[in-house]
């Protein structure tokens, strides 16, 4: 299995990845950092991948998106989408530019990409967030990217493209580091191993963990009024 991890330094990545890596599977990591990726790869090897191949851009740039889908394996079985960044919104509320920029890594970014890989791969996985279900004020520039992720998934799916959207709830991560975390946090490797199940079980849409499948239900019912955090 020849597997496409594009952002792979990032906590869900690495451990989605470590999953696949015991049945051989072969990786082509994308990450910005090159210290980091080959430390994911070698991880990989020691974990049974038949080849952890690196490749170093930063995902950010649209000029590099060609160059990495030339460089990536011919056959693909598995391309995950899993790059992005959670912004701080009160300190972007009046930056247009810092807007612009957020929306552009965590949407427009994923869809440049996307477009690249969605025919050449069995199967197409991007991380989106619940974040994408409902705006809010604390967070409504990062879903709206993730909303916009939803959508278009959905329109490329119709096209007969074979994606899964995965929205994760609350993971405890590095991007994460900064909020309290509560019960309803879920580890790195519980996210990892539910993209994985979630990939091979070929399903469409998965909420990780699945209860945010019904948080987010009952969020998206609640009256605009009560929607304030």
């Amino acid at each position: 299995m020849n597997i496409v991890i594009l952002g792979a330094t990032s906590a869900i990545a690495q451990e989605t990845t470590r999953c696949f890596a015991p049945a051989g599977a072969s990786f082509f990591l994308v990450a910005r950092d090159a210290a980091k990726c080959a430390v994911v790869a070698d991880d990989l090897r020691a974990r049974g991948a038949a080849a952890a191949a690196t490749f170093i851009a930063d995902l950010g740039d649209f000029s590099t998106h060609a160059a990495i889908a030339n460089a990536a394996p011919q056959a693909i079985d598995v391309v995950l989408i899993a790059h992005g960044s959670l912004p701080d919104q009160k300190a972007i509320d009046d930056d247009p530019a810092a807007q612009a920029a957020a929306f552009e890594l965590n949407a427009t970014s994923f869809i440049s990409l996307a477009t690249h890989f969605a025919h050449r791969t069995k199967t197409l996985a991007v991380i989106g967030s619940v974040a994408g279900d409902r705006g809010r004020a604390a967070n409504y520039v990062y879903g709206a990217a993730k909303a916009a992720l939803h959508t278009y998934c959905e329109g490329l799916r119709v096209r007969g493209v074979n994606v899964v959207l995965i929205k994760p709830g609350w993971i405890d991560t590095p991007m994460t580091s900064h909020m309290r975390k509560n019960p309803l946090f879920a580890s790195a490797q519980t996210a990892g191993r539910l993209i994985h199940d979630a990939i091979v079980a070929n399903r469409a849409v998965v909420y990780v963990p699945w209860f945010w499948r019904w948080i987010s239900l009952i969020v998206r019912m609640l009256p605009a009024r009560f929607v304030r955090f």
